[in-house]
């Protein structure tokens, strides 16, 4: 159907869906006709989406009449239909139906099922060379433009396959339940691509971990005998606070193995996953990867049969994986009980090939910080038994529940503001969510209602990125922390939210120290404040 509507080798098609059968079979359709897929998570906004579209170029976008979420309906064609008014490459927009409800269908919109009636059962696959483009994933940056990183056909699947099957354990007829989103590379790997290529079956999850109950993660194991489980510690971390009840309400028996991803995960919440959800008797992968990995770099497993599993730990290097760590000179820092910029010191065959469209811009971020290496941006801490440990995020993006977004993307949309003419957006810990963006803004002296700006702006960026990127918190000051040569000093504004104001470091390239006082003092009236209130 595709190929009838003018879609070929090489062209790009947007997939703008949640987790369902039809939005995987979309991706596998792509797949088979050569076209390159690029699926945007289904909570993004109108410009968001737009955006991708436009720098992949894409021909068409596949999406629903709506979605459903935690019990809430979501427009995903007026969505759709917003963002495509910017995009001149659009030519179709295919729509299936995820609920009975009608929309509007324009010019360019074709019914997807009523199509799809009409197409032969059989299409033949194109043939395809191992480095043709397999798709496109569009991850955040921290300069504030996504990147579209490129994975290729061979590479991608055969790592992806691997790593899938050793890391955890899966075995032929096992049922492999994954509840990560499409819209992410966890979604592509261990939803879609690594779990089909081992003929495995794969759990699609739509809703929520809390809808219509705390219960629902647990439901699912027992009534699909579920045998590996992998999902987010955001998650993890959000049950965790309802108790036990819910989970052993239901029947975990055929659980073998749990898995960690998106975000390092916190002592608790492992013991919680270990020894709640898993009866301390199920192996738990705390796993590090990236989207531009493709895969599962360093997990306790594969490993020696009853070899050790530290709690909160990634520890061991996949095969093929060299994870070195530098020092702040670009030298590498040998031994154990040391820590260092995570760094990977040869290639492997599921790493992104490049940024679409911008192999410099991939150059310089991956490979120019420590040449002869790919920086992973994150940092670590490595053993004396060699096992490393991912301390967090060494640049300007945050994790938000497991979604990676660049400060900047946030900086960006706050900064349009007319009373805005300066922002600094950095991430600070969270209890659920693991980190939460924190706004520090200057406004114009004649700004009036301030609380109006404060809920203008947390809409602005709920509309031009997403609802989860809007700040938790807020704080309005009269400047700044600048370097002489005007770089906002975020280190110096993350102490003092977190509470190491007392250790603030170099501040001698501060334009003007006294602008530290004036923040912590705006900082503890603002806490003061929040529990007046409370």
């Amino acid at each position: 159907m595709l190929k009838r509507h003018g879609i070929c080798r090489g062209d790009r098609v947007a997939i703008y869906m949640p987790v369902s059968p039809l939005a995987v079979a979309a991706m596998l359709a792509c797949a088979r006709i050569g076209a390159v897929h690029t699926v945007v998570f289904a909570g993004f906004s109108a410009e968001s989406l737009a955006g991708r579209i436009n720098d992949a170029k894409c021909k068409v976008v596949i999406t629903f009449n709506q979605g459903l979420r935690g019990g809430r309906v979501v427009e995903l064609k007026k969505i759709v239909d917003e963002a495509v008014k910017h995009c001149p490459t659009i030519q179709h927009v295919l729509v299936a139906h995820r609920t009975d409800n009608k929309v509007h269908m324009g010019h360019r919109d074709i019914p997807l099922e009523q199509e799809m009636a009409k197409e032969d059962p059989v299409c033949a696959p194109e043939s395809m060379g191992s480095e043709d483009m397999l798709f496109l994933l569009y991850t955040s940056g921290s300069t504030g433009t996504p990147k579209g990183l490129v994975h290729t056909q061979a590479g991608y699947l055969l790592y992806a396959a691997l790593t899938h099957r050793l890391v955890f354990d899966y075995q032929p007829g096992d049922v492999f339940g994954c509840v990560a989103d499409i819209g992410w590379i966890t979604g592509h790997s261990y939803v879609v691509y690594g779990p089909l290529c081992n003929g495995a079956t794969s759990v699609l999850f739509e809703s929520t971990p809390v809808y219509p109950d705390p219960g629902r993660y647990w439901e699912t194991v027992q009534r699909l005998k579920i045998n590996q489980f992998y999902g987010a510690p955001t998650a993890v971390r959000l049950l965790l606070k309802y108790g036990d009840s819910w989970v052993k309400k239901y029947d975990r028996s055929s659980l073998r193995t749990l898995g960690s991803v998106g975000e390092p995960i916190n002592f608790e919440a492992w013991e919680w996953l270990h020894k709640v959800v898993g009866d301390s008797r199920c192996t738990l992968v705390d796993t590090w990867w990236q989207t531009e990995t493709g895969g599962i770099c360093i997990a306790p497993r594969p490993s020696e049969e009853g070899a050790e599993i530290l709690p909160g730990m990634a520890m061991r290097p996949f095969f093929g994986i060299v994870p070195v760590l530098m020092d702040e000179k670009g030298e590498i820092v040998e031994g154990g009980n040391v820590s260092g910029a995570l760094c990977l010191s040869q290639a492997w065959p599921g790493m992104a090939r490049t940024i679409y469209g911008d192999h410099k811009r991939f150059m310089e971020a991956y490979f120019k910080p420590y040449p002869g290496h790919y920086f992973t941006g994150d940092g670590a801490y490595r053993t004396e038994g060699g096992y490393y440990q991912i301390t967090g995020r060494m640049d300007d993006v945050i994790n938000i529940s497991g979604h990676r977004l660049g400060t900047a993307e946030i900086e960006d949309a706050m900064a349009n503001h007319p009373a805005v003419p300066e922002t600094a957006v950095i991430g600070y810990p969270h209890d659920i969510k693991g980190e939460v963006a924190f706004a520090f803004i200057v406004l114009k002296d004649d700004t009036g209602d301030t609380d109006a700006v404060l809920k203008e702006l947390r809409s602005a960026v709920a509309t031009k990125i997403a609802k989860y990127a809007v700040p938790d918190q807020i704080l309005v000051v009269k400047r700044l922390p600048k370097t002489r040569s005007g770089k906002v000093m975020r280190r110096l504004l993350r102490k003092i939210i977190t509470g190491r104001s007392q250790d603030l470091g170099d501040t001698t390239t501060l334009e003007d120290p006294s602008v530290i006082t004036e923040i912590l003092s705006a900082y503890q009236k603002y806490k003061d404040k929040q529990a007046a209130s409370q």
